[in-house]
């Protein structure tokens, strides 16, 4: 997946998650919906520090070894979150 489309991912969740705690009913419910919105927010800002750093030095070696480990730790915290969101679910 290219890292255009995950930054538009990103977005599109933190908007929904911004608005959901915008409209909240209580101080709990806005805040886990905060939450949720900081996440997404927060990796978007990270993807696009991948896609400056990928965009101005993509062609050395060392830096697209290190994008590409920050990619799959990336991977990994949205697994966490998936976790995470299905326990609250069950």
């Amino acid at each position: 997946m290219q890292i255009e489309h995950q930054i538009k991912i990103c977005s599109h969740h933190y908007q929904k998650w911004k608005s959901l705690a915008l409209s909240a009913h209580t101080i709990e419910q806005a805040g886990n919906f905060l939450e949720k919105a900081f996440f997404w927010l927060e990796l978007q800002t990270a993807f696009i520090t991948l896609f400056t750093i990928e965009q101005s030095k993509g062609n050395d070696l060392k830096v697209s070894q290190k994008i590409i480990l920050a990619k799959t730790n990336l991977s990994k915290k949205l697994t966490d979150y998936a976790e995470k969101i299905l326990d609250e679910i069950k």
